[in-house]
Formats: structure tokens, sequence, C-alpha cells
């Protein structure tokens, strides 16, 4: 406990001057959490091959270039290219053709393409809503605390009926639920306090649903863990173990939430 709490406090130290501080500097710190997530899932042998070191290479570039796709200072955009899709689907597709099927495949090629997309489109998404609204950021960050903070005190005193045995044996239906309603009155009551003064329902149900959505992308991220046999993606984190395990949440909502930015 005390190791988690050090790791904690080093954490908010770190994190929070970047979060105030936003434009490049935030933006250059969100992209080396971007490459140390894909290691992390670059790690995952059960999930792969052992991927060759130019791909590797290749899929640290190509992250990079989904994260920060045309991203000039505060101002970055708010779609992917298709040519850039091609391109790096392209990259992964044709050293199929000349490797063996022991070294490297398609599977890991589409394993690969997933994870870069998935984590660039994750990553960008951070970027382009830290550069709209620091705010806003904050909104969907508490969504993501007060859903685990909740989830787990609650679930831990009065839950009985378990969620998901399978993938994560502690969270309970009981957890769940108290995370959705916690969430949604806190946070609710946040966004129209600081961000904008929408209607106070339609932002209740907003947060219950990203709340919910959290919650899913915590048991995803769980279910790839069961899958590869391992407690933690990696031991970067003393006490918390690394990025992935601290932002499995935060990911599902930033995506999700981006879905209906424009919107809102």
């Amino acid at each position: 406990m005390k190791k988690r709490v050090i790791s904690a406090i080093v954490m908010l130290v770190i994190c929070v001057p970047l979060f105030l501080a936003g434009g490049n500097v935030f933006s250059l710190a969100v992209g080396f959490l971007g490459v140390l997530s894909l290691k992390e899932l670059l790690d995952l042998k059960k999930s792969h091959h052992k991927i060759p070191s130019a791909l590797v290479l290749f899929s640290a570039l190509a992250l990079v270039s989904v994260i920060f796709y045309e991203y000039q200072g505060s101002v970055v955009s708010y779609g992917i290219s298709h040519r850039l899709l091609i391109v790096i689907l392209g990259g992964y597709l044709l050293p199929t053709l000349f490797l063996s099927k022991k070294e490297y495949d398609t599977s890991d090629a589409f394993y690969l393409f997933g994870v870069v997309i998935f984590l660039g489109l994750c990553f960008h998404s951070l970027i382009i809503i830290r550069a709209k609204n620091i705010y806003l950021l904050g909104y969907l960050l508490l969504v993501a605390i007060v859903t685990d903070v909740f989830a787990y005190c609650i679930g831990s005193l009065i839950g009985k009926h378990k969620l998901a045995l399978d993938i994560s044996p502690n969270k309970t239906i009981e957890g769940l639920v108290s995370g959705l309603i916690c969430s949604g009155v806190i946070c609710s009551s946040y966004y129209y306090l600081f961000v904008d003064k929408k209607n106070i329902l339609l932002l209740f149900l907003l947060s219950v649903f990203l709340s919910f959505v959290g919650q899913l992308g915590d048991l995803v991220f769980s279910k790839i863990k069961r899958e590869n046999g391992i407690k933690d993606f990696s031991k970067l984190i003393p006490g918390h173990g690394g990025i992935l395990d601290r932002l499995d949440s935060v990911l599902f909502i930033l995506l999700v939430y981006f879905v209906f930015m424009k919107i809102l």
C-alpha cells in the first residue's frame, strides 16, 4: 500500500503540471504515453509472434503519425486520413509475403494494425479534447475516477453478485450500478458548473453512459490480461502496473465521447 501511495503522489506531481500546461508539452507527453502503451501490447507474447525489430519501429512511427495527425500547436485535425490508414495497413501486410509464417504472419499484421489504430485514435482524441477545453478533459477524467472509486468502495462493502467472474472476480453488479449513479450525479454537476450549462438530465444520462463505457473498457483490458496470463501490463508504475492498467477505462471514454463531441 505504501508503494502504491508513493507512486500515486509521483504521478500527480508529474501529470498535473503537464495537464495544466497543455500545448506542445502536453502533446509530447501524450505521444510518449502512447509509445509506452504500444510497448505494453507488443509485449503480450500470447497475442502474436515475436515481432521483427523493423516492424516494431514501423509500429512506433505509425502510432506517432496517427496521434499527431495534422498537429499544429493547439490546432489538431478531427479525423484521420484514409491515405494514412492505407499506408499503415500496407506496411503491415506486405512483409507477410516475404517473411516465413513462423516469423510473421497476417494475424500479426492485423493485430499490429488494430493496436496502432486503437491507441492512435485514443491518444489523438486526448490531444484534441485538451486543446478544445481543459475543463472538458477534466470532466472525462473525473468520470473514470469517480466510477472506479465508487464502484470499488461500494462494491467491496455491499457487492454480492459477480459481474464477470471469469474476467475480473472482484467486480460486482452492485459496484457497477454504484459507479453509474455516483458518476451521473457528481460528473453531471461538474459539467454543468465548469464546462457548459446544458440540460442537467442530458448531462446525467451522458455521465452514466460514459461511466458504463469506462467499466466496459476496464473489462476489455482485464480480458486481454486474462488471455495472456498476466496480472498487469507492465511494472512501470510500482503498485499500479503499467500505463494501460491506469488508462484502461479512460481510453474507451475518450473514444466514445469523441464520437459525440461535435453535437454536444
